[in-house]
């Protein structure tokens, strides 16, 4: 969890199953965001930028417009929470990043996504 600016961004990770496929190094995670506005002033989230790592060490970077295609407006304690998800060749991994976010006076400011565990508990019958 992180808070920048008065935005807070907490992040809750979890593994598919029924949609990952182990023995084609295919791990699918889920990750729900809240973002709330814990400042005075109103901030609206413009772009993300995401950076995700898998067990190889192998780094994905991804920029876009908004989230979920959208690009909420936040006033001082209003939240907005969307899931997303992330495709990983391998069990493990993380994500981090920051969304971009302006103020109504023109200036903006990058909020972090503190780093988070995307983990796959391997059973025996889908290591072998």
């Amino acid at each position: 969890m992180a808070v920048t600016q008065g935005i807070r961004v907490r992040v809750q990770s979890q593994y598919l199953p029924d949609q990952s496929s182990p023995r084609d190094d295919r791990y699918v995670f889920a990750y729900t965001i809240t973002i709330s506005n814990e400042g005075a002033r109103t901030a609206q989230l413009k772009t993300r930028h995401w950076i995700i790592t898998d067990a190889r060490g192998e780094v994905e970077e991804v920029r876009g417009d908004g989230v979920v295609g959208e690009q909420p407006r936040l006033s001082p304690g209003q939240s907005f929470q969307y899931t997303s998800g992330c495709v990983l060749e391998t069990a493990v991994g993380t994500m981090q990043g920051s969304y971009r976010f302006w103020r109504e006076d023109g200036t903006f400011f990058d909020a972090e996504i503190a780093p988070f565990s995307l983990a796959s508990p391997l059973r025996d019958e889908e290591a072998n």
